[in-house]
């Protein structure tokens, strides 16, 4: 699609934070505030993100600013990096301000292994890893499931997919909504959509997705770290990918859905890719259903490749899971619309439906839906990078709570698309410069290296930075690769 050409005005506000005016573009009802540096400023003016963000500030009911986080790049109508909070009677719901992949996330797996001991196996865990957990577009060899099991995961999230031997009781404790999204109604989700996700459970996808083995190069924050159980020289896995076709069609079902319904509900949009339906009306309660069922089809997802992990470490270290230690650290949940309380404009506190698109909650310690295991450090915010740089973990501060209704980012942010990407790049060059820094790579196809090559993305380092400057949350540890699978 192409990038939208306006010239953007761009005020700071301070060194971490920046405005767009709400005269920017017609019709705005508040300003648009972008957590940032001028250097991530540059990148984020030159992609057409920040139109996108002063739209979103045209949408009824919007509650506080259109919210951009660090890592703010062009994507479906919101940023990607977007936050938005609506009233729940004269504000939407848009689809589009949570993204196709629902429940896209990333878990972090920590082991008993160091990284020195994994390098020695490394290549055939690598191989292992990918032969367990099946990947690129359209991938199957999962867990294959007849409808009324479908049902059963839609509604039960990673819960069905621990009761059925894919897991440890204990990893349902650290997954933000312990991997089950209440509400969620299987009927919501059309007869294609449940085709698509048949034969997809288990599947780590194409695209940005990806699996890889990590060793902890730095503790950043001992105290957090500690309560993650992370150490240096640690190895750990890191694991990114959603709700698969079935996710992507729920959102392409209802934004047709919602498109039909603008003018009876009397909405008009700048930008139709913004399609809505007021917060209160029938349409977005099952909207909200099918993103339910959706996203706990992710929770499942991850939980099976998961114990797909387990069970190739098992195999390659000859030693069993629990034995290395394969605990969850975290499982933390982007593109996703949640009702929440939060401060509001004009003081007292309001329950609001926030969308968060290509962004994470980043609750502080203390919150009662931070996992207990961690509720005097904060919520694990889990950022990676590019297959070729840091990933990091985070914990959300309280600075979230006051300015991003609980916000941060989820990842480094694109700076070239992926069509760019797989022109600028050569698979051979990506590979041999991961090989001579020791980085083993998996793929399922050369586009899925291509596409994801180092130079496609922003500075993880400057986007954890403005994260930390912003005081939405706290660097407790830094990650280097060591392998990974792409789709």
């Amino acid at each position: 699609m192409p990038f939208p050409t306006r010239t953007i005005p761009v005020e700071a506000i301070d060194s971490w934070r920046y405005r767009v005016p709400r005269s920017t573009v017609p019709g705005m009802r508040t300003d648009g505030i972008l957590f940032s540096t001028p250097k991530l400023v540059e990148a984020s003016v030159s992609d057409g993100c920040l139109e996108q963000l002063a739209n979103v500030a045209t949408l009824p009911g919007i509650v506080g600013s259109a919210l951009a986080m660090p890592d703010i790049h062009f994507g479906y109508g919101f940023p990607v990096g977007g936050v938005a909070a609506f009233d729940l009677t004269e504000g939407v719901v848009s689809p589009g301000g949570i993204g196709y992949d629902i429940n896209c996330g990333v878990r972090l797996i920590r082991t008993e292994l160091s990284a020195s001991e994994v390098r020695t196996r490394l290549r055939p865990l690598i191989r292992a890893l990918f032969e367990a957990v099946p990947s690129g577009v359209g991938s199957k060899g999962g867990v294959h499931l007849d409808s009324p099991t479908l049902d059963r995961v839609l509604e039960g999230g990673a819960r069905w997919a621990v009761e059925n031997g894919h897991g440890w009781a204990e990893d349902l404790t650290l997954q933000e909504e312990q991997g089950c999204l209440p509400g969620a109604v299987a009927s919501r989700v059309s007869a294609r959509a449940h085709e698509r996700g048949l034969k997809q459970l288990g599947t780590l996808g194409s695209g940005n997705h990806f699996l890889e083995v990590q060793e902890v190069e730095k503790v950043l924050h001992p105290e957090a770290a500690a309560a993650m159980g992370l150490k240096e020289g640690q190895a750990v896995v890191m694991l990114h990918t959603g709700s698969r076709g079935l996710g992507h069609q729920v959102a392409t079902d209802y934004i047709a859905q919602f498109d039909e319904g603008l003018r009876s509900q009397g909405l008009s949009l700048i930008d139709r890719q913004l399609s809505c339906a007021r917060a209160d009306a029938p349409e977005a309660r099952a909207y909200l259903e099918a993103m339910a069922s959706g996203a706990n089809f992710a929770w499942a997802n991850r939980q099976i490749i998961t114990d797909g992990v387990r069970k190739a470490f098992a195999r390659v270290f000859s030693r069993s899971a629990e034995e290395l230690g394969l605990h969850v650290v975290y499982d933390l949940s982007h593109n996703m619309a949640k009702v929440e309380e939060h401060p509001v404009p004009g003081g007292g506190r309001a329950r609001v439906i926030v969308h968060r698109k290509g962004a994470t909650r980043a609750f502080p310690a203390g919150r009662p839906e931070v996992p207990e295991r961690y509720r005097e450090v904060g919520q694990p915010v889990l950022i990676p990078g590019d297959m070729g740089t840091a990933s990091y973990v985070l914990v959300g501060a309280r600075g979230s709570m006051e300015s991003s209704f609980g916000s941060a980012c989820h990842g480094a942010g694109r700076v070239l698309s992926r069509a760019a990407a797989n022109r600028r790049f050569r698979f051979q060059e990506v590979t041999q410069g991961l090989s001579s820094r020791g980085i083993v790579v998996e793929s399922a196809t050369k586009e899925g290296v291509t596409e994801e090559a180092p130079g496609a993305y922003k500075d993880v380092q400057e986007v954890v930075r403005a994260t930390e400057g912003s005081g939405l949350a706290l660097p407790v540890v830094r990650l280097a690769p060591l392998g990974v699978i792409k789709g």
